[in-house]
């Protein structure tokens, strides 16, 4: 995959990231983008700030105009006409992944600080056929956090998940299945009736992250 690395290495070659590790100031956002934002706490305005940043020069890879990039109803970023893309930002990390192929349909991407989920947290996002396998997981993989890789994942599941479908997944309404050698997962979707069986991604931890993507092949 051309040497990539982070978020990027997860991906096909025709997706665009960008991905950051210190903020960019705030006057960086446009003014529509900075009118949403402005109550905020410094914290979240200086992620909001960093990975719009990124979003715009990933765009720009693809030969977009620096434009704003608002929220949706439910938070979720909203693109230009033909792409496809998904942001995430945690402690120490920010990053943008789009794309403007017709064979993707949708994107997914999630960071984490590598460390054990608080406790507690494992139980409500987590199904039954995931527990012994995390517990062989762990024994066999003791320096990898096997919880918080399984929640990125759903995390990553759930971005490629809503811009399909418009409805909320619950952490509960999938199954995953990690494999450990090839640095890959499978998402089984757990409702009835949907049309999306499920999502296969990759994972990596790497710089004190786990990081973790998908894409959903598909016609556009």
């Amino acid at each position: 995959m051309r040497g990539r690395t982070g978020i990027s290495a997860l991906l096909p070659d025709d997706v665009e990231v960008v991905e950051q590790t210190s903020d960019v100031p705030l006057h960086t956002l446009l003014p529509a983008e900075y009118a949403a934002i402005a109550r905020a706490v410094p914290k979240r305005r200086a992620e909001f700030a960093t990975v719009r940043h990124c979003a715009r020069e990933a765009l720009a890879r693809l030969g977009h105009p620096a434009a704003p990039i608002g929220n949706g109803k439910d938070r979720e970023p909203l693109w230009p006409d033909g792409v496809v893309g998904s942001l995430t930002h945690c402690e120490g990390y920010r990053a943008a992944a789009v794309t403007s192929s017709p064979r993707i349909a949708s994107i997914g991407i999630d960071a984490e600080v590598h460390q054990p989920l608080p406790d507690g947290v494992d139980q409500g996002v987590t199904v039954a056929a995931e527990v012994p396998m995390l517990r062989r997981l762990a024994a066999e993989y003791p320096a990898i956090h096997w919880g918080r890789v399984l929640f990125s994942a759903k995390e990553s599941i759930y971005k490629a998940w809503y811009p399909l479908t418009q409805a909320w997944l619950d952490f509960t309404d999938c199954e995953l299945v990690i494999d450990p050698e090839h640095g890959t997962f499978t998402g089984r979707i757990l409702l009835p009736g949907t049309a999306i069986a499920g999502f296969d991604g990759r994972w990596s931890v790497t710089g004190g992250h786990v990081l973790t993507a998908v894409h959903q092949p598909g016609s556009r």
